[in-house]
């Protein structure tokens, strides 16, 4: 292949004295440019073995024939006629890492596209670092990338920065938003009448522009439904599950007009003959997590200023072109400079299973641009270890280097098992069915470790059963990737210990609704599902749903492959299951066994009561419960009388004890107790009803009066303190009310004939509220002297014409208190 006619050659010199200067560089260099193909080659002519590691499949299959070198991905191998360069996925880069950290026989690595962030390129670059620290220090590694911010690579890497600039096709910029507005995008949901808009500006552009066009949707759904909208043109749909021959026709040039619709893994590292003109939806799809239940998402965005230059530059790799995006300049302004990288997003199980393999299981050890969010690093710790892939020793502050070994503080953390699981090629939760089930679980695990079809059903037998009958791409895949498998696990299954709670699977032969479940349950053990109401409750305590009209809506458990919660659902969305029984679930989930000894309120009840039992528990589905009997119950007993005070029976006689109690504590304090606390003094005043109660209506049978009295301290008087009654000079005894901040004296006015100061009680003046001979207030004071001084005239005027019978002097001081009318005369 010649490289003397594209912009790569002025910057060839200059990155191989680089790369023999310091061992390392960072290439920034436009699409188009030549870097993913002509740069290995130039490597390899200077006589280094070159091994090239792109982000996607499609990527090294394309850059691969290009050159006419090898490649490898996974489950696929090709030998090229060129054997110093050999193109690679990062995740194969990976695994090749893991099982041989010097990479023997590769003298530079070069890192396509790394400005796209992916996870397994970002912790591929931090362990290559590592080996060239340790090592390999005549390693040379290369970064490439497609946009100018290179300056944090460049410290990364600890390498230069070579610029290839070149001449570039220009790319004219159509805004084409739509006419009238459109729903955002919310979860997978992409408002239709978007997609009908991107349909008509990729005609429009085939009625304006010449050459191919290339049109950039977020999903394969989208793309299906912008497919059919467009007739009489050739359409080819490139997304990550593509067959090979859909593939091969997108890089080979077309003999008509094409209309190419893609997701985002034709932004970079790929060039379509012919293409002149580009239409972006401006949407794409990001991985989000949610790690408190375990599951994982896919939801659309708005694309950032980064990825819609790159997609942009598509239309000019071989001339001048178009890019039609389907917004305003306004909302371009708003959008984001970068896309979040991947390591801010995904799952890291993976990550975190890759790190311990390296030796370094807290990450903390690794050269990352970004470090990984602690609570994501902690979700996959508790992930690893109930799948047997960690040891679960103590957390960990430092790790060793490369040396062989997992070690920290001289404790191994990752085990053999979480090695084995590793070097599969899936996702950890996948391997652990795979080792513990052997070959007879690879066809399963194949179907769970690619995207299924976008039709597929939530029944995964059913899907599994489709998938053998063939005749599709992602068939053909399957099939593949499943002989793999069964290789893979054939060589691993027997060396590998079985799991403690999988000694006992069966492994003789089994329908395919039990291989399934089986390994559907002990790859997402926490997804394990028992039926209740309306919808199913997963050992991790999340609820989910089946959609409409499932045939599984009559299993009583379930284990669940693919679920996810749509935005602000409470409830999970149940995609793929299979159905299983309460044995399955007990092999894939360890159980739990514990006494219960709770104050327990009844959904929907108000009023709770003591449950004692012994429970046995899968996660948060409850299996069985027996009472408990002769329990300690005296915790629950306080719980409930600390929740619901109205447990015990306030009678009128309780209730005015205890505010002749409070009154006490405020007017003299010590040693009269709070009553702001009384259960916190329940061993003081409950006792002995406390220890006999057992249940609520052993509380509400206590005589609370008499409990209180035992409150009195022995050396006071409470008749002292708050007497019950007062003598008034009536001679009446009145009672006293201390519900209130202050004690209250409701009496007659007429009873109070001829006292001239206000009553106390320990000190504190007690509030007058004087009666009218029919009971009804009419004054209220703290200071009787100032009221017979200045308020009794007013009032007896008043109660004079309305009560006629009763006597009102004049000078009430001297007149002798009553609770009668005037004397009759004879």
């Amino acid at each position: 292949m010649r490289h003397d006619s594209l912009p790569i050659r002025h910057v060839l010199a200059e990155l191989l004295a680089v790369l023999d200067g310091h061992g390392s560089a960072v290439l920034t260099a436009p699409p188009g440019t030549g870097k993913t193909t002509v740069v290995p080659l130039a490597l390899a002519e200077a006589g280094m073995r070159v091994l090239v590691a792109e982000p996607r499949r499609l990527a090294v299959r394309a850059a691969a024939q290009r050159m006419g070198v090898s490649y490898s991905i996974r489950g696929e191998r090709h030998v090229g006629a060129n054997p110093m360069v050999e193109v690679v996925t990062t995740g194969v880069l990976l695994q090749r890492l893991q099982r041989d950290q010097e990479l023997a026989g590769v003298d530079a690595v070069m890192l396509d596209e790394c400005h796209e962030r992916h996870l397994d390129a970002d912790t591929a670059l931090a362990f290559l670092l590592d080996v060239r620290d340790t090592l390999r220090p005549d390693l040379r590694l290369l970064a490439t990338s497609a946009t100018a911010d290179a300056e944090p690579w460049s410290r990364l890497i600890g390498g230069p920065v070579v610029a290839a600039t070149g001449a570039t096709h220009p790319v004219e910029t159509v805004w084409a938003p739509p006419a009238r507005p459109v729903a955002p995008p919310h979860g997978l949901r992409v408002d239709p009448a978007l997609l009908s808009h991107v349909a008509s500006v990729v005609r429009r552009a085939l009625a304006e522009r010449d050459g191919d066009v290339l049109c950039f949707l977020p999903g394969v759904g989208e793309i299906a439904k912008v497919a059919g909208m467009l007739d009489g043109v050739e359409v080819l749909q490139v997304h990550g599950q593509a067959p090979a021959h859909v593939q091969d026709a997108v890089l080979a040039p077309g003999s008509a007009r094409r209309v190419v619709l893609a997701t985002s893994v034709a932004e970079s590292s790929l060039t379509v003959p012919g293409v002149r003109v580009v239409v972006d939806s401006g949407l794409a799809r990001e991985p989000r997590t949610d790690h408190a239940r375990g599951l994982g998402s896919l939801t659309t965005v708005r694309v950032s200023k980064a990825s819609a230059g790159q997609r942009a530059g598509r239309a000019g790799r071989e001339a001048a072109g178009t890019v039609y995006r389907c917004w305003s300049a306004a909302d371009h302004e708003r959008l984001a400079d970068h896309a979040r990288p991947e390591i801010a997003l995904a799952d890291l199980t993976g990550f975190a299973l890759q790190a311990a393999c390296w030796g370094t299981p807290d990450a903390s050890g690794l050269a990352l641009l970004d470090p990984p969010p602690p609570a994501a690093m902690s979700a996959a710790a508790r992930t690893l270890e109930a799948l047997g892939a960690l040891d679960g020793a103590s957390r960990v502050d430092g790790a060793s280097r490369v040396d062989g070994a997992s070690r920290v503080d001289g404790a191994s953390r990752v085990t053999d098992r979480g090695r084995r699981m590793a070097l599969a090629g899936v996702h950890p939760r996948l391997a652990r069915a795979l080792l513990d089930l052997g070959p007879r679980a690879a066809e399963v695990v194949a179907l769970l470790s690619e995207q299924l079809p976008r039709d597929a059903g939530d029944d995964l037998v059913a899907v599994w059963r489709a998938a053998r009958r063939g005749g599709t791409g992602f068939a053909a895949r399957w099939r593949q990737e499943a002989g793999r498998l069964r290789r893979t696990a054939a060589q691993a299954h027997d060396a590998t210990p079985p799991a403690p709670h999988t000694e006992h699977i069966p492994h003789g032969r089994t329908p395919d609704d039990e291989v399934a479940g089986l390994a559907v349950a002990l790859a997402f053990p926490e997804r394990v599902a028992r039926r209740r109401g309306g919808g199913y409750l997963m050992a991790s305590g999340t609820q989910a749903q089946l959609p409409e009209g499932s045939k599984l809506h009559t299993a009583p458990w379930l284990a669940i492959a693919i679920a996810d919660r749509p935005t602000g659902s409470a409830s999970a969305r149940i995609r793929q299951a299979v159905e299983i029984d309460e044995e399955t679930a007990r092999l894939a989930h360890p159980t739990t066994t514990e006494h219960e000894i709770t104050w327990h309120v009844p959904p929907g009840g108000r009023h709770g009561d003591v449950l004692a039992r012994t429970v046995e528990r899968l996660g948060a589905i409850e299996l069985s419960a027996t009472p408990l009997k002769d329990a300690d119950v005296r915790e629950a007993i306080l719980y409930g009388l600390r929740t619901e005070p109205d447990v015990l029976t306030w009678t009128k006689q309780a209730r005015e004890l205890r505010d002749r109690l409070a009154f006490c504590h405020r007017a003299v304090g010590a040693p009269w107790p709070s009553m702001d606390a009384l259960i916190d003094l329940a061993d003081q005043w409950l006792e002995p009803e406390l220890s006999r109660a057992r249940r609520r209506a052993d509380l509400e049978r206590i005589d609370v009066a008499a409990a209180l009295k035992r409150l009195i301290p022995w050396s006071e008087r409470l008749e002292q303190a708050a007497p019950e009654r007062i003598e008034v000079p009536s001679g009446s005894h009145v009672r006293v009310d201390y519900s209130g901040d202050q004690p209250v004296l409701a009496v007659k006015l007429q009873e109070l004939f001829g006292l001239q100061e206000t009553p106390e009680i320990s000190g504190v003046p007690v509030l007058v509220h004087l009666l009218s001979p029919a009971g009804r207030p009419v004054a209220v004071t703290a200071d009787l002297a100032s009221f017979w001084r200045d308020g009794y005239r007013s009032v007896r005027a008043e109660l004079r014409g309305r009560y006629p019978k009763h006597p009102w002097p004049e000078d009430p001081l001297t007149a002798p208190p009553t609770r009668r009318t005037k004397e009759r005369r004879p």
